[in-house]
């Protein structure tokens, strides 16, 4: 088993709202990067208060590395079932690590339009940022070996979190 001690992540997600709770605009849609961030997203309206819209969006095009590592199995297809122009956008994912994720989702949220803002939910953020992001609203902060990866599962609608080693 790993050193990293790992928070529970029902808990980490309620905490995440906690921060959101009267922050985030009243109308804010929720846009869940997938797979783990769209878990999150559906989830997240119950707990902040206010009329939240969902969406989803898969990033496996957009990502700056696409060409180098290929299209993962199982792409899932964008959808934002509101209208993009002028709409605050809160951004959902579930491990901010290098910001490349994050970076492709706000270029392909362009593509459908223009949002008025966008902030970002992240359930963990892990550091090692390689690109200047930052999230708006963080679950928990975690320290992780950068051959690691933090990955959250979900088993009967309960989430979860585990370590594991990146294959190279």
């Amino acid at each position: 088993s790993d050193a990293t001690a790992l928070p529970d992540a029902e808990g980490t997600l309620v905490a995440l709202a906690e921060r959101m709770r009267g922050a985030v605009a009243y109308d804010a849609a929720f846009v869940g990067i997938y797979s783990g961030g769209a878990w999150l997203a559906e989830r997240l309206p119950a707990l902040v208060p206010g009329n939240h819209p969902v969406g989803y969006i898969d990033v496996s095009y957009y990502r700056d590395d696409y060409s180098r590592t290929g299209l993962k199995s199982g792409a899932k297809r964008t959808d934002l079932p509101f209208d993009v122009d002028g709409a605050t956008i809160v951004l959902v994912d579930d491990v901010l690590f290098t910001g490349r994720s994050v970076r492709a989702a706000v270029n392909e949220l362009f593509d459908f339009g223009r949002p008025a803002c966008i902030e970002l939910a992240v359930l963990i953020d892990r550091g090692g940022r390689e690109l200047p992001i930052e999230p708006t609203y963080c679950g928990a902060r975690l320290t992780v070996a950068r051959d690691l990866s933090v990955v959250l599962s979900r088993d009967a609608d309960r989430l979860r979190l585990s370590v594991e080693r990146q294959e190279r």
